[in-house]
């Protein structure tokens, strides 16, 4: 099965469930992958200068399982040009392993230099005009939708418009699809003090491609930290609950990018995960009977 046909959300009569994929991790799934995993996601930016062994073990299971690319350094939002050779080398590396999904965060992590980290774009109509025509040019360089991911932030510098509505505006601007990250509402919701069920709800349906669930840091009562190095805490699994509900069961990855428990250990998040798309499906299911 192709990447492309698993974002109908569904791999024979069941939804998808996936997880990130750690280079710890290779040993152990190129022996074996458990079958409650049904696609994994990387960082191209991690792999694709990979040779020798990891290179053979990667190439192995790109092969035998469906993967997703998720980029961290594209910077879509910088005010630098757009560095087409890097997506050109990110285009090579999608052709060579046929990975058909890419998505990026609505964030920038260069200027004139680079940051190594998210930072927020301001919520502006020209930064919606700006984010927007660079998605228009990776689209055209790799010749595959561009996803867009909501992203956690902690401060937000100029801000004309709320988070949901810069969002959207560039979801609609741009014509691509959302990558939904159900922690970062939560966290954000935290952060900044919204109702994150009536940010989800304003999600647009028909532009959901995929979901994100993970951890994360609670550094103060009123402040939270995107770590994706923790188990999913219960208001984070409500709102995925909620978020099948109201915008139907879609492929979601765990994420988790250190404090790397057990396979048995993230089976139990990733079976909880097909267990709450399972309720979803039948609920749907039972509605229409």
């Amino acid at each position: 099965m192709s990447s492309v046909e698993l974002l109908s959300g569904r791999q024979g009569n069941m939804p998808n469930v996936g997880l990130g994929l750690r280079r710890e991790m290779l040993d152990e799934f190129c022996q074996t992958t458990p079958r409650e995993i049904e696609f994994f996601e990387v960082a191209p930016e991690n792999w694709m200068t990979l040779g020798g062994k990891f290179g053979r073990q990667f190439k192995q299971l790109t092969e035998q399982h469906p993967f997703f690319c998720h980029g961290l350094s594209l910077s879509i939002g910088s005010p630098e040009e757009l560095d087409t050779q890097f997506v050109k080398n990110i285009k090579t590396f999608l052709d060579t392993h046929q990975i058909a999904i890419y998505s990026e965060h609505l964030s920038y992590c260069s200027g004139k230099g680079h940051m190594y980290d998210l930072m927020p774009i301001p919520f502006t109509d020209d930064a919606v005009m700006h984010v927007a025509k660079r998605i228009k040019q990776v689209e055209d360089i790799l010749e595959r939708p561009f996803i867009l991911e909501n992203v956690s932030f902690y401060a937000a510098p100029s801000a004309q418009m709320t988070e949901q509505e810069f969002v959207n505006a560039v979801l609609n601007e741009a014509d691509c699809k959302l990558l939904l990250d159900v922690n970062n509402i939560y966290v954000n919701s935290i952060n900044h003090q919204y109702d994150p069920q009536a940010f989800l709800a304003a999600m647009p349906t028909e532009r959901i491609a995929y979901l994100h669930i993970a951890g994360h840091y609670q550094e103060d009562i009123d402040l939270m930290v995107d770590t994706h190095g923790a188990d999913i805490i219960d208001p984070v699994w409500s709102l995925l609950q909620q978020c099948y509900q109201l915008h139907g069961v879609h492929p979601t990855l765990l994420e988790r990018d250190f404090n790397i428990p057990a396979t048995t250990e993230l089976l139990k998040e990733i079976n909880q995960i097909h267990s709450y798309q399972q309720q979803a499906q039948q609920a749907l299911s039972a509605r229409f009977a």
